[in-house]
């Protein structure tokens, strides 16, 4: 092959395709033109790879069939479309499609936790072992440390401190499921243990009303995300161990991207829990109406789970990004 010649024949087809790839906007005529000419180009790449393979002209062959593939297959940009499918149906879908695992793993951590209490209020052996009587009072007296917590830092401060340890701990209940779920379970367990102290701790001093004033505003919204990042977590781990009827590698990738595509939704709920537990938990309102403030964020995330996240689930939604930007899977035998 004489390559000055080849050169000479197909640059003016070469140029054109350059051309092609560069515009943003592509009639219907112009649009075919671009497929055969990614086509020819891609032949006349594969003659000079076998026949005279100048390593000048096959690199810029090889990146002008690259950028002519992207612009054939159309590369999809994610944008406001996918942020707002994401809570309208991709979000709503996940929660509702994993309501067996993280409506079990919270009452089941709500059991232990009034387990932990009850057993720490009648026992003042155990609490003795936990902190000094001194200490115990100075947490749990009129302006202690309980009821001082919330309201030791600015307002907005607060909030993005506790919204960003919790969407952080959230976070690793999620991508820790894989490591069969033991980081989760380990989180788990420090949570219950914590919670447990609190009530436990404040009920033996005649305090639990107050300590449930402080807890319940934000915590009901929050504990909740934590349960399900929690029962999500669990789902992947467990996911490794029994794939089901898919490829162990096809589960994982789908169970996954579903789990790691949780951080982003439950950001946003721990977000308005941080809001609640920075501006309404230490406020000078009624303890009832904080309660019921943070009672009516509760019902409004359990409605959003279980009204419209049934509805998307029905409607074909598994908390997976759409189709077109899934990888493809080849067969295989079952």
């Amino acid at each position: 092959m004489d390559l000055d010649v080849f050169v000479t024949a197909h640059q003016a087809e070469w140029a054109r395709l350059d051309g092609l790839c560069r515009r943003r906007r592509l009639s219907g005529a112009e649009a075919d033109e671009l497929v055969d000419l990614y086509q020819r180009v891609t032949t006349h790449l594969s003659q000079v790879q076998s026949a005279a393979p100048d390593p000048t002209l096959v690199g810029r062959l090889t990146s002008l069939v690259a950028r002519a593939r992207s612009a054939v297959t159309g590369a999809r940009t994610a944008g406001w479309h996918d942020a707002g499918r994401y809570f309208a149906a991709t979000f709503p879908a996940a929660l509702y499609r994993t309501r067996r695992w993280w409506v079990p793993t919270a009452l089941a951590s709500l059991a232990l936790v009034a387990v932990v209490a009850v057993w720490i209020a009648g026992h003042p052996d155990v609490r003795a072992a936990i902190a000094t009587p001194e200490q115990i009072r100075e947490m749990t007296r009129p302006g202690g440390e309980y009821e001082a917590y919330y309201s030791s830092h600015p307002a907005s401060s607060f909030a993005a401190q506790v919204w960003t340890n919790n969407a952080w701990a959230a976070a690793l209940c999620l991508v820790g499921g894989v490591l069969l779920g033991l980081p989760v379970l380990y989180a788990l367990a420090g949570n219950i243990i914590n919670i447990g102290i609190g009530i436990g701790v404040m009920a033996a001093a005649g305090r639990l009303d107050l300590f449930l004033g402080l807890l319940l505003p934000h915590g009901m919204l929050e504990l909740t995300a934590v349960f399900v990042a929690a029962g999500m977590g669990l789902r992947l781990g467990w996911t490794v161990i029994d794939p089901g009827p898919r490829t162990r590698g096809a589960a994982l990738a789908e169970e996954g991207r579903a789990t790691i595509g949780m951080i982003m939704g439950l950001t946003a709920v721990l977000l308005v829990s941080g809001i609640l537990e920075a501006f309404v938990t230490p406020s000078s309102l009624p303890t009832w109406a904080r309660i019921g403030i943070g009672a009516m964020a509760e019902a409004l995330f359990l409605a959003y789970v279980f009204a419209v996240g049934r509805r998307a689930h029905r409607a074909g939604d598994i908390g997976d990004v759409e189709e077109a930007d899934r990888t493809d899977e080849l067969p295989v035998a079952a």
